[in-house]
C-alpha cells in the first residue's frame, strides 16, 4: 500500500455505513493524528497458517468484528470450494476468555452459516486442544478459534484449522490470504442473524459430551496412575488458569488421575480478558505465579501448575526449601521424554519403534536423551504446525502410533493421537503423575533434573526477545533480519562462527568461505549460528508477536560453564537491533 493509501482507507472506513457508532467515534476521534491512522490502516493483517493475531480496535490492521467477518468469508469461500460434503462436515468454532472473542465467534459462526457451512459452535469457552479435538472427533472439514494464546491483553486472535485438526497447511493459507485480496472488507462478506441460523439447524452446540470425549483421551494418556495414588493424602498440587480456559478441564483431569490435594488459586479462577491479576498470562513468566506462590507456601505445596488463557502452554514451578522455582520449558520438555520412556519401560507400554519430536530451537540435551534410549528424533521448524504435518506423514507410514511426545521450548508440549496442537490439559496430567513418582522416590522435578544432568551432561538454554512494537518495529524487524542473512557476521560475541545455517534459502555455510551444502528442511526465516566454543544463538521474527526471538543453547563440561557462556552472550544481544 503506497503511503498516502492508508488516508484513503481511513477515510472510507470512517464512512462506512458498516460500522457502529462506537466504532465510527473511535475513528473520528484519531482524525488529526496521522501516525495512528497509519498504524492501523497502512496494510491489512497479514493472514497465514496461523490465521490472524493483533491488538484490538477499529481499522484495516486491527482484530474487529470487520476483520473477523472479512477472513471467515475468504475462509467459507474455500470451503465451499471444496464440495457439498466439505460444507455438510462443516466447521468446529471455539473462542477463549479475553475481550470480544464470543462476540468474534458468533459471527464467525454467521459467516459460515450464511456460506452454506455447518457450524458446531462451543457452548462457552474451551482450550484450544479441545478445538483441535473436536475438528477430529466429529470429522469436520476446519476449525475456527478465537484466541490469541498468552498475548498481552489489547490482543486477539484468529487460529485456523484443516480436517487434520492441525493448523491450516500453507497451501490453504495462501488461498485464503490471496481471496482476502480480492474480498471488499465491508461489501463482500455474507451475513444471516445468528438467531436465525440456530432456529434453521446452519449453527448447532457443542458441550459436555465433547468436554468428555476430550477428557476420556487426556486420561487415556497416563502411564502410571498409580504413581500417584500412592502419595494421594500428601502430594500437593496448586493450579490456576490465568484467567483462561483451563479453570474446568485441568482440574478436573487431575481429579480424575487420583489428586487429592487440588488447590486452585481463587482469584484466577474467575474467567477476564483484562487478566486483572497479572501484567502478562503467560507461564513462561515466573513472576505472574505470584498469587500462585503465595497459596503455595499457606497449603505446602510441592508442585504449581499454571496455563495460559487458551489452555495450550503449561509453566511449572517446584519447592525447594520456602521458594518455588521455575522450570524452564525445555528442562520440562526432558523431564517429560525422560519419564515417558522409564514409564512405558516399566509398564511395558513402549512402542517397537519409538519417535520423538522437537524443533530447531529446543535444546539439543532433549536429543542426547532420545538416542541414548533409542528413541528416533525428527526435528521441524518452530510451531505446531510443523510437527503435526511430519506427525500426519509418520501416520501415513503407519508410525503415528510410535511417538511418544512433541514439544518445543515456549512451554508447549503434544501427546497423543487425538490434537494436532500443543495441550497443556494432557500435559497438565502427565507432569501430575511424573511429579507424583518423583516424590514417590522422595525426589522433586529440580532433584529429578538435576540427576538428569549427571546422566546426560550440562546444558542450559536462554529465549530472548527483542520487542519491536508498531509500525517503526515491523521496519526494525525486517532491517535486521535482512542485515544477518545479506552479510552474516564471522564472529558473534568475539566468537568465531563456524557455520551458518540460513534456514530460508536452505543452505549451510562457512564465513569467508561460502555454502557448503543444505539444511535438512527449509522455507522457514531462521538464521542458526553455530560457535567455536559449542554455543548456537538462533534468531527468528516472532510469528504471532512484534518481536525478535533469539534462542542460545549452551553445552559445557559444567553447569557453571553454561551458565557462563549464556550470560555472556545475552549481554551482547542488548545491543544487537543497534549493530
Amino acid at each position: 500500500m503506497h503511503e498516502h493509501d492508508y488516508r484513503t482507507v481511513y477515510r472510507r472506513w470512517l464512512d462506512s455505513p458498516a460500522l457502529s457508532r462506537e466504532e465510527w467515534a473511535e475513528l473520528e476521534a484519531i482524525a488529526g493524528d496521522d501516525r495512528q491512522i497509519e498504524e492501523r490502516f497502512f496494510a491489512p493483517l497479514s493472514f497465514g497458517t496461523a490465521g490472524l493475531r493483533g491488538v484490538m480496535g477499529v481499522g484495516l490492521h486491527c482484530m474487529n468484528v470487520h476483520v473477523i467477518r472479512h477472513a471467515t468469508q475468504a475462509f467459507a469461500d474455500l470451503i465451499v470450494s471444496e464440495g457439498e460434503q466439505a460444507k455438510r462436515r462443516g466447521v468446529c468454532i471455539c473462542y477463549d476468555c479475553r475481550c470480544n472473542s464470543e462476540q468474534f465467534a458468533r459471527e464467525a459462526a454467521c459467516v459460515m452459516a450464511a456460506n452454506g457451512v455447518r457450524v458446531r459452535l462451543f457452548s462457552g469457552m474451551r482450550p484450544t486442544p479441545e478445538l483441535s479435538f473436536a475438528v477430529r472427533h466429529y470429522g469436520a472439514e476446519a476449525g475456527i478459534n478465537i484466541t490469541a494464546s498468552h498475548n498481552p491483553k489489547e490482543y486477539n486472535g484468529y487460529k485456523v484449522y484443516w480436517s487434520d485438526g492441525a493448523q491450516l497447511p500453507p497451501e490453504h493459507a495462501a488461498r485464503i490470504a490471496a481471496r482476502m485480496e480480492q474480498l471488499d472488507v465491508f461489501n463482500d462478506v455474507h451475513l444471516v442473524r445468528f438467531e436465525d441460523a440456530e432456529a434453521a439447524g446452519r449453527i448447532t452446540w457443542m458441550g459436555e459430551e465433547t468436554d468428555e470425549a476430550f477428557l476420556q483421551n487426556v486420561l487415556g494418556q497416563a502411564i502410571d496412575p498409580g504413581a500417584v495414588t500412592a502419595v494421594a493424602d500428601t502430594f500437593r498440587v496448586v493450579y490456576t488458569p490465568f484467567h483462561g480456559t483451563g479453570r474446568e478441564l485441568v482440574p478436573e483431569a487431575l481429579r480424575r488421575l487420583g489428586l487429592r490435594q487440588l488447590f486452585p488459586v481463587a482469584e484466577q479462577m474467575a474467567p477476564d480478558g483484562t487478566f486483572p491479576t497479572v501484567v502478562s498470562p503467560n507461564p513462561e513468566n515466573p513472576e505472574g505465579f505470584y498469587l500462585a506462590v503465595e497459596l503455595a507456601r499457606r497449603v505446602g505445596s510441592d508442585l504449581i501448575i499454571g496455563t495460559d488463557p487458551d489452555a495450550d502452554r503449561i509453566g511449572v514451578l517446584v519447592r525447594e526449601g520456602d521458594e518455588y522455582l521455575p522450570i524452564t520449558g525445555n528442562q520440562l520438555g526432558v523431564l517429560l521424554l525422560d519419564y515417558i520412556i522409564r514409564a512405558r519401560r516399566r509398564t511395558g507400554t513402549m512402542p517397537d519403534d519409538p519417535v520423538f519430536l522437537k524443533t530447531i530451537v529446543t535444546t539439543e540435551m532433549s536429543r542426547v536423551v532420545a538416542e541414548q534410549n533409542g528413541v528416533h528424533v525428527e526435528e521441524t521448524f518452530t510451531g505446531f504446525k510443523f510437527m503435526a504435518e511430519r506427525l500426519a506423514e509418520l501416520a501415513a507410514a503407519g508410525k503415528s502410533t510410535d511417538y511418544l511426545l512433541a514439544y518445543e521450548e515456549s512451554y508447549g508440549y503434544m501427546m497423543g493421537d487425538y490434537v494436532r496442537d500443543k495441550d497443556a490439559v494432557t500435559a497438565s496430567m502427565l507432569v501430575t503423575e511424573m511429579a507424583a513418582w518423583y516424590a514417590g522416590q522422595g525426589m522433586t522435578l529440580r532433584d529429578a533434573m538435576n540427576a538428569l544432568y549427571e546422566v546426560y551432561g550440562a546444558f542450559d538454554e536462554r529465549t530472548i526477545n527483542l520487542v519491536m512494537p508498531g509500525l517503526d518495529g515491523l521496519r526494525d524487524m525486517q532491517q535486521l533480519m535482512k542485515r544477518l542473512h545479506t552479510a552474516p557476521p564471522a564472529e558473534l560475541a568475539g566468537t568465531q562462527v563456524l557455520r551458518m545455517r540460513d534456514y530460508l534459502a536452505g543452505t549451510v555455510s562457512i564465513p569467508g568461505f561460502g555454502p557448503v551444502g543444505k539444511t535438512p528442511i527449509a522455507g522457514s526465516d531462521v538464521l542458526y549460528f553455530e560457535l567455536a566454543d559449542g554455543t548456537s544463538f538462533i534468531i527468528r521474527p516472532s510469528g504471532t508477536e512484534p518481536k525478535i526471538k533469539i534462542y542460545l543453547l549452551a553445552r559445557g563440561g559444567t553447569r557453571a560453564e553454561c551458565a557462563a557462556r549464556i550470560a555472556h552472550y545475552a549481554g551482547w544481544t542488548d545491543g544487537l537491533r543497534k549493530r
